[in-house]
């Protein structure tokens, strides 16, 4: 087969099959057929509210492909779990099982059909799959290990039929402690939510539906500018990115979203960029009634965008009869911009930056500085610039951490002097000028960010840090319950801010109490922070079984977390287990050769001078200088 003229593409692809098809035809042919048609035409249902396409629909097998690969495995988890609930109803020996492959791979398309070994891998997956089981390749692992709430389990590298290269292979694990939750299953959270007394609002990720899954950027940087937008306006209560980002990728009911956030109103939508055009399409609904407030369609070129992201949020403002603060725009990585090229490599940047690794901050960091060679006077792309130096002081992904904050301080300093409305700036100082300690410089840029930005979640965390560092702690206190109201699926990083707020009036054991239900709401697999911060207050409290298993877990994710080695090293020793002490202690100059007690005193976050001899005497205790 000759592949000129053909059209090629990366797509996700879904094979399944059913196990034991020939018994069960062979013992009744009708009732078989039955089956097979309800579970068929269930899948494909699946299949299109996880946006994909079912390519091919014969006997016993199914093949679907999806742009998103996140999708094409959220909807094979789907499609197990209520096909297990089908087979419920069923004789065991009527059971009617599928085995699953997921792959992702470069596929050749003609006439809506699709060929190639990326189709080929997918069959060969699926074939190692359990009957009512699910299975990957190691490309699909790559893409989604982090992103979804999964367990998986390695088979190892496996020689299949007229595949070259052995085919990494991991089992999805969907039992039911380790599958998402049900659609009609509200989110957990860490309050009990009620619909605020002001207009309250949830922007759900616009779906990309270019059928380029880079793109997936440009729709998430759409969507997170107008809740950027919103959440600058002191009347209305806007739920923040990192809860609305929880549904991504699934379909959702606009009435259960209402509830498990707890507001009135959702704005979804849709994103096609083709060429120099985009359309976006945007709908506001009430979740009360279900009716759509608003609905409309933008076809605008690209260089409009950000004209057309405040039109949106101006909408949005009308039919919630609110008034938008004068001279904001639905803006934030946006801000200072009119050049779509420098924009967008923000953006890829951001995405690079947020994997919180020493790499991808490199990556990110270069892409800032490409913006900034397009546009000197892009105020959000210094801001970026900064923030990664400040990663490499705080991680020791540099020789100098010095030299690296004060860069980050005069990176955010440029941002501020492009443009002094420019929130993002005064949150770099803020958090800078906490990490050196300079606490009224710090408390002077937080006030700002709280103030311009009101509903803004992580400005309120960010502050309510530093406001305890300055002994403000019930304020402190009462910011930490704002934050997490406004962002109710609450993010794992926000366990070091409970922790050390709530660590500094003694209230540790409360503080444990928090993070560990927010520990179940982002497991070890997906967010290594809230366990490695079980790990400090464990361990201050005496616990150093608990402290040891929490410090291990969070570090099974993120092997390089400096800080979680420094906290185990001191709790093995102050555990009497020396060995392990310095065994971590080796860990611990692998990621930082440099690192030195003194420097570590320091940095150390106790006011009580004891506490840190403490913490000092144990890491000398386990070889470290």
């Amino acid at each position: 087969m000759t592949t000129e003229g053909y059209k090629r593409k990366l797509t996700a692809i879904l094979s399944a099959d059913v196990k034991g098809y020939s018994r069960l035809m062979g013992e009744d042919e009708e009732a078989t057929l039955r089956t097979l048609t309800a579970y068929r035409n269930a899948m494909s249902d699946l299949v299109q509210q996880y946006r994909g396409r079912v390519v091919d629909a014969l006997a016993d097998r199914l093949l679907a492909e999806f742009t998103s690969v996140v999708d094409a495995v959220n909807c094979t988890v789907e499609i197990q779990r209520d096909l297990a609930e089908r087979n419920a109803d069923l004789p065991h020996e009527r059971k009617m099982e599928f085995r699953i492959g997921v792959n992702l791979g470069d596929v050749i398309e003609e006439d809506k059909r699709i060929y190639g070994d990326g189709v080929n891998i997918a069959a060969r997956v699926e074939s190692l799959a359990e009957p009512g089981g699910i299975c990957i390749s190691g490309t699909v692992y790559d893409s989604i290990q982090q992103r979804l709430g999964l367990e998986y389990e390695y088979l190892g590298e496996q020689e299949v039929k007229n595949i070259v290269q052995p085919v990494r292979v991991y089992k999805i694990l969907i039992e039911p402690e380790s599958i998402q939750e049900k659609d009609d299953a509200p989110l957990k959270s860490l309050v009990n939510l009620e619909i605020p007394d002001k207009p309250s609002i949830a922007v759900l990720p616009f779906t990309n539906m270019s059928g380029d899954p880079e793109q997936e950027y440009f729709s998430d940087g759409i969507t997170e500018e107008i809740i950027t937008a919103l959440s600058k306006v002191p009347h209305i209560f806007v739920i923040a990115r990192n809860s609305t980002f929880t549904y991504k990728g699934k379909p959702v009911r606009v009435q259960q979203v209402g509830k498990e956030l707890g507001v009135r109103y959702v704005l979804e939508g849709s994103v096609r960029k083709a060429g120099d055009r985009v359309r976006i399409t945007a709908q506001l609904i009430d979740t009360k009634t279900g009716h759509h407030l608003w609905a409309d369609r933008y076809d605008r070129d690209l260089e409009d965008i950000f004209a057309l992201q405040d039109e949106i949020s101006m909408k949005i403002l009308t039919e919630l009869r609110v008034n938008l603060i004068e001279g904001e725009g639905a803006r934030m990585y946006g801000t200072s911009t009119t050049n779509l090229e420098a924009y967008l490599k923000v953006m890829k940047g951001v995405e690079h930056v947020w994997r919180w690794n020493k790499n991808d901050n490199a990556i990110g960091r270069q892409l800032y500085k490409e913006a900034i060679a397009l546009d000197p006077e892009y105020a959000g792309a210094y801001e970026l610039l900064a923030m990664t130096y400040r990663h490499d002081a705080v991680n020791r992904w540099t020789t100098s951490p010095e030299n690296s904050y004060e860069r980050a301080l005069e990176l955010a300093r440029k941002a501020l002097s492009l443009d002094e409305s420019h929130v993002r700036g005064s949150y770099v100082l803020t958090i800078i000028y906490s990490d050196l300690g300079q606490l009224e410089k710090a408390l002077t840029e937080g006030k700002r960010l709280v103030t311009l930005e009101p509903n803004n979640a992580d400005n309120n965390i960010y502050f309510a840090d530093v406001l305890s560092r300055a002994d403000r702690h019930e304020e402190a206190i009462e910011l930490i319950g704002k934050a997490i109201r406004l962002n109710p699926v609450v993010p794992g990083w926000y366990a070091q801010y409970i922790f050390r707020v709530y660590r500094r009036v003694g209230r540790t054991e409360e503080a444990i109490s928090i993070i560990k239900k927010l520990a179940d709401l982002n497991p070890a697999e997906i967010d290594a922070d809230p366990h490695i911060w079980l790990g400090f207050a464990y361990r201050i409290t005496g616990n150093y079984k608990e402290a040891i298993a929490k410090f291990r877990k969070g570090l099974r994710m993120n092997p390089d977390w400096l800080s979680g080695h420094i906290g185990l090293t001191v709790t093995y020793s102050q555990a009497g287990l020396d060995d392990e002490a310095r065994a971590e202690a080796a860990e611990v100059l692998r990621i930082d050769p440099r690192f030195s007690v003194e420097r570590q005193y320091k940095m150390l976050p106790h006011k009580n001078e004891t506490d840190k001899e403490l913490v000092i005497d144990a890491l000398r205790k386990a070889g470290l200088k």
